[in-house]
């Protein structure tokens, strides 16, 4: 082998054998993620909790949620590409471990064994079809919206209706230091909509049968 070649290959094979390890995912661990969940129940583990800020809406339910997901939405607080001030806090203190392992728990809380969604959503008014459509929604997050076609993107299906406005408003929003996401593609969809179109998108989403559920949990267990 040329004297040039030889050294490049021998580095080919420790780049191949090396990336794969750095690449590797993080794995959740749920009876772990049990033991972390103190800063998020005090929000998520009350039924109908309202925050109010940017306005007054429901916490979003997040049992039932994707473990990927929410990693993600975690990951995304702590980078700032969600600005929201309470949960940038909270994103601030929590490992790429302590992420997976909050997402594993919620993904398994409260699942309820042998449920059965419908394959596609009900029908919605000819109107919000329309909007459904323009969004193009269920190219990412499933005909039923509760089975999205990756696992890092959410579920939606049941989620509150005045959640979803404000958390679809927020991809809307630019040059705020409290309030907004950066995602292009959903700042791209969000954008083509007023916010009455959302609240109508919005209303009919959280309306359909899902797997997101807020259960109870006490602070002080």
């Amino acid at each position: 082998m040329n004297k040039f070649l030889a050294p490049l290959a021998a580095l080919l094979v420790a780049c191949a054998t090396i990336l794969p390890s750095q690449a590797a995912e993080v794995q959740g661990d749920a009876k772990a993620g049990e033991k972390k969940i103190a800063m998020c129940i005090g929000c998520h583990g009350i039924q109908g909790y309202q925050a109010s800020f940017p306005e007054i809406y429901k916490v979003p339910k997040i049992s039932g949620q994707g473990a990927k997901y929410i990693a993600s939405a975690l990951s995304a607080y702590k980078k700032g590409d969600r600005k929201h001030p309470t949960m940038r806090g909270i994103g601030d203190n929590l490992t790429e471990q302590d992420m997976a392992d909050l997402g594993a728990y919620y993904e398994a809380h409260g699942k309820t064994e042998g449920a059965m969604l419908p394959a596609k959503a009900a029908d919605a008014s000819a109107k919000v079809a329309e909007l459904v459509k323009k969004g193009a929604c269920v190219s990412c997050h499933g005909e039923n919206f509760s089975k999205p076609i990756d696992s890092s993107y959410p579920k939606l299906a049941g989620q509150h209706a005045d959640y979803l406005v404000v958390a679809l408003k927020a991809y809307k929003t630019e040059n705020n230091a409290k309030v907004g996401r950066a995602n292009a593609v959903m700042s791209g969809v969000a954008k083509q909509f007023s916010n009455a179109e959302l609240k109508e998108l919005a209303s009919y989403i959280g309306g359909l049968p899902g797997e997101l559920k807020t259960v109870p949990q006490n602070k002080f267990r």
